[in-house]
């Protein structure tokens, strides 16, 4: 007899989100393509993180268009070592120039 059910709602390992976006370092500048990922209890939880690690970096607008949660350990980098960083509690920012 099952106890416990499974199903898509129950994830064993941490909750990594990435998000996709776009962010802004002043009014005039043409935006940089960003993806974030961090760890966090909800979907909510980890763009409001986003946002304020985005500002703490200097950032003053962003525009984030994804998000999802991470199902696999990413190979390639710099996805693995943010994915790393994520883990162990640090808001991982890639840029893409």
């Amino acid at each position: 007899m099952i106890t416990t059910p499974d199903n898509d709602n129950n994830f064993d390992g941490p909750m990594i989100f990435i998000i996709i976006g776009k962010g802004y370092e002043s009014d005039s500048s043409e935006g940089i393509d960003l993806h974030i990922m961090l760890k966090a209890p909800d979907d909510d939880t980890a763009v409001r993180e986003a946002l304020n690690a985005l500002a703490e970096e200097g950032f003053i607008e962003a525009d984030l268009d994804q998000i999802g949660m991470l199902t696999e350990i990413p190979a390639e980098e710099p996805h693995a070592s943010a994915y790393q960083g994520a883990v162990d509690g640090e808001v991982a920012i890639i840029r893409f120039n």
